[in-house]
């Protein structure tokens, strides 16, 4: 949810936000009305209870004789104040449905447009390039016996899979890696539930546009994640966090699940987009002052994992139309596959400032004493994705992989992957 005081006091910039975004703008004028409204049956109720109160004194002060009349008005002043108080609790909620409709406040500098209207802000290293005819990941990956979907459709259905031997044995590395990187940065790691509740989904903006993209259980009304983002967004719903020390980083490592409604094409085969992987994603709880500089440092904390594995990339600020409802702004990193002639997303990381945070009344204490909402930002550090980068981007002639060095000691010094005989 954005800010309250933000919508009432500058308007145009939530207008301007919605327009960047191509969303309507129209729903900040409902909302405006929606506060107003709110605000005044706030009033009335308040007004109303400060009358009973002021009116009870009378009634205990008055003879015995003139209290049934004064108990009569005394109850036909409840009755008012009740049904104020539902008025009130009525406006509320209407304010909360128009204003749960508005997407986050995206900040300066943001491109505005849509998926294509993205800024590249720079590419690192050089794309690979073969004296020989390059093989997709998936064909690398049979050749391997690294990964078999056929046997995973045959279990699931499309897009499942089963990582075997050195497949399975490679994510694990990335993964461990990815760990050792995030606990040197001062992450606690986490497991998290993959299983949340509605109003955890909510909070964390899932279930805005691109709510069909996540599983629901309607028996036991719970959600599958798509990312562990959503359940370490809820971790510390409703608590005061104490920031005084800096900043509240997770590392949390689940199996991940999404329909992945719309992709098609080239995005089918293999493991590119699949409903079920694996992730290591970075969560941070700070300051709101401090967000923009901690994004950053997410961002430089991707990069220096994708260098060591030897992959060319780009990082991109991504368009105000392309970014998820909780987003303020987007980096994401795409790295170059081979046999696609083309980047892949394989990181991303937002920046989504208070929306979240308000949404799930996360707060932290400021130095005055107040309590207001924490800033909340999240990154991926490795996911199953990357497999296909890795296989693609080290691959000879003969079908082996040369191993990234710095997942050799996680592989027990294995250096080269070899094709199965």
């Amino acid at each position: 949810m954005i800010d309250p005081v933000l919508l009432r006091t500058d308007p145009e910039a939530v207008k301007r936000s919605q327009r960047a975004r191509g969303n309507d703008e129209a729903v900040v004028d409902e909302a405006l009305a929606a506060d107003t409204a709110r605000r005044s049956a706030l009033t009335e109720f308040e007004t109303l209870r400060a009358e009973q109160k002021e009116f009870g004194a009378r009634v205990k002060a008055a003879p015995k004789d003139e209290k049934p009349a004064l108990i009569a008005q005394a109850q036909q002043l409840a009755a008012s104040v009740k049904a104020a108080e539902a008025r009130a609790k009525e406006a509320e909620a209407a304010l909360e449905a128009v204003a749960m409709r508005i997407e986050n406040i995206v900040v300066a500098g943001v491109p505005s447009g849509g998926e294509e209207n993205f800024v590249t802000l720079r590419e690192v290293g050089s794309k690979p390039e073969f004296d020989f005819e390059a093989r997709d990941h998936l064909e690398l990956g049979e050749m391997l016996g690294a990964i078999d979907m056929e046997r995973g459709a045959k279990v699931s259905g499309a897009r499942f899979y089963f990582l075997r031997g050195v497949g399975a044995r490679l994510e694990l590395a990335l993964m461990n890696l990815a760990l050792d990187r995030a606990l040197a940065h001062g992450f606690t790691p986490l497991i998290t539930p993959t299983l949340v509740k509605p109003e955890i989904m909510q909070g964390t903006g899932f279930l805005g546009e691109h709510a069909d993209e996540v599983y629901h259980l309607p028996a036991q009304d719970l959600f599958l994640t798509g990312t562990s983002e959503v359940a370490l967004a809820g971790y510390h719903a409703d608590e005061i966090l104490d920031l005084s020390r800096g900043p509240v980083r997770y590392a949390g490592w689940s199996t991940c699940y999404r329909s992945e409604a719309g992709s098609h094409g080239k995005d089918t085969r293999g493991i590119l987009r699949v409903h079920q992987f694996n992730k290591l994603e970075m969560f941070v709880y700070t300051t709101p002052e401090e967000a923009e500089a901690e994004h950053d440092r997410l961002v430089a904390w991707q990069e220096e994992m994708l260098q060591a594995l030897g992959l060319h990339y780009r990082v991109i600020d991504v368009a105000a139309g392309d970014l998820g409802s909780s987003a303020a702004r987007k980096f994401d990193i795409e790295a170059w596959v081979p046999t696609q002639g083309a980047y892949r997303e394989l990181t991303s990381t937002s920046n989504c400032t208070t929306y979240q945070s308000r949404r799930l009344a996360t707060r932290f204490r400021t130095e005055s004493g107040k309590t207001a909402p924490v800033a909340t930002l999240n990154g991926t550090l490795a996911t199953t994705r990357w497999l296909v980068a890795i296989l693609e981007t080290h691959q000879r002639a003969d079908g082996s992989v040369v191993v990234p060095e710095a997942l050799r000691p996680y592989l027990g010094g294995l250096e080269t992957l070899t094709p199965e005989a």
